[in-house]
């Protein structure tokens, strides 16, 4: 098979696409339906981005969410708690000043949460990302079973002996040299094909390192879902009210 993963980054998505003869190779995209609107689509994607939105919000967030976040022991905060469907769609909003936006998405989130709890600005930002995954897969139900959500650091772990990652990849919004060696030592030893993890391979393409490592993770796990060694969190999957699924794979 064809598997892919993505990972959201400046001007649109980073890209790892690795070939049914082990080949890999790295893009950036503007928008995720590119991948599909070409003859050598990929058969699995797997996306660092949440599928399955809820409408009503209670603590901690999603099952998924919910369910790794204590396994990742000091990357717990690179586990995003989704906001409802509403909140985020008025995130989008375009007839409204960012900072008005901002408060209206935060008034919604609050509305339909139990406790109710207003919008992080990290997650105010991928808002955008989010509804054109969550359009694009409502608009297209025959690529539904083909993309799945995944969350890198919950694929780290799973390379690294289900053990957390001490490292971070990022200290104070800068990249962090020893934890994305680190990331990129665990893709080696699991037999992810060398080309796209270079440094040089994020810079030709325009998109950050680790951004880079992000979608090359990603594409390790539509790996294991297309030979049938992922799990998933929940397992099985719930379902949002529009029939998506809402899961981590890993």
């Amino acid at each position: 098979m064809r598997v892919a993963g993505a990972d959201g980054c400046k001007g649109g998505w980073a890209v790892v696409i690795v070939e049914p003869d082990g080949t890999a190779r790295a893009e950036r995209v503007t928008r995720l339906a590119e991948l599909f609107d070409r003859p050598s689509r990929p058969d699995i994607l797997a996306v660092d981005m949440p599928i399955g939105l809820p409408e009503q919000v209670m603590a901690k967030g999603r099952a998924p969410e919910r369910l790794v976040r204590p396994l990742l022991g000091g990357r717990q905060s690179s586990v995003f708690s989704m906001p409802s469907r509403a909140a985020a769609q008025a995130g989008v909003d375009a007839t409204m000043a960012e900072d008005e936006r901002y408060r209206h998405a935060c008034a919604i989130a609050r509305a339909t949460s139990e406790p109710p709890r207003a919008v992080a600005r990290q997650g105010f930002h991928i808002f955008p990302k989010i509804i054109e995954l969550d359009r694009w897969l409502r608009g297209n139900p025959a690529l539904q079973p083909r993309v799945f959500e995944c969350h890198p650091e919950v694929s780290f772990r799973m390379m690294n002996g289900e053990t957390p990652l001490a490292l971070p990849k990022k200290v104070k919004n800068a990249p962090h040299k020893p934890g994305l060696l680190l990331r990129r030592a665990l893709l080696e030893r699991a037999g992810f094909p060398p080309g796209p993890l270079a440094p040089f391979t994020a810079r030709a393409i325009s998109v950050g390192e680790d951004d880079l490592l992000d979608a090359c993770a990603a594409a390790w796990t539509a790996g294991r879902i297309a030979r049938g060694e992922a799990i998933s969190f929940p397992s099985p999957p719930e379902r949002d009210a529009h029939g998506l699924p809402i899961a981590i794979w890993a």
